[in-house]
């Protein structure tokens, strides 16, 4: 039986696309998320998400408030999904950081915004505002820490959802012969640094990276 790894422990919904599939299945955390002790800033209008731990932290701070003085921007469908399940309209939604900036430096040129990241956020959103002069504040408000762990195998094909996860995993295994499923393009450009072997999502989410997957190696 093929055997495919995911470094991150998936929902059961998502385990249910591996059930017919005939692979066999191992999940592990590469990642563990560390919630900040932070005081989000509420008084402003624009806020920045460009993943659900954020929205995860600023729903924490918001849990009584009403939530529909609240202009979110984010990037992904499942932080805008998250965000609209608990009463906050998103204003506008992209598929990547890059996309979004390009957004507010065309239409909201003039207003201030609330960026709220984590300790790996990638640079091109903030440098593009800037280079643009659109104001915002940054605040960290989680940290994504390595969680290595080893295995005395080799997979068939591995899962990887982050550059960093790719980077947690090498701490104590190596890539070998597998395939590698990546959720994007930075993510596949890290993968690129240990391997050839690699196949990128058609869309960046889990789903899509699990599909791929299944595909790949039904028809092998």
């Amino acid at each position: 039986m093929k055997t495919v790894l995911s470094t991150k422990m998936l929902s059961l919904s998502q385990k249910e696309l591996f059930l017919n599939s005939g692979l066999g299945l191992v999940e592990y955390d590469a990642l563990k998320i560390e919630f900040l002790n932070v005081k989000i800033p509420l008084d402003f209008t624009n806020y920045i998400f460009t993943s659900k731990n954020t929205v995860k932290a600023f729903l924490n701070q918001t849990k009584h408030l009403d939530k529909s003085k609240f202009n979110p921007f984010c990037v992904g469908e499942k932080t805008k999904a998250l965000l609209e399940e608990n009463g906050v309209n998103v204003v506008e939604m992209t598929q990547n950081a890059s996309e979004l900036a390009e957004i507010l430096v065309k239409n909201h040129q003039n207003e201030f915004f609330l960026f709220l990241c984590g300790n790996k956020r990638r640079d091109e959103l903030p440098d593009m505002l800037t280079k643009n002069n659109v104001q915002y504040k940054e605040l960290e408000v989680y940290r994504t820490n390595l969680n290595p762990k080893r295995f005395q195998r080799d997979f068939d094909g591995i899962l990887f959802f982050s550059p960093s996860g790719i980077r947690s995993y090498l701490l104590e295994n190596t890539i070998e012969n597998s395939t590698l499923f990546c959720i994007g393009e930075t993510t596949a450009a890290e993968a690129q640094k240990h391997s050839k072997n690699i196949i990128i999502a058609n869309k960046p989410t889990v789903e899509n990276v699990l599909v791929q997957a299944i595909n790949h190696f039904r028809y092998l």
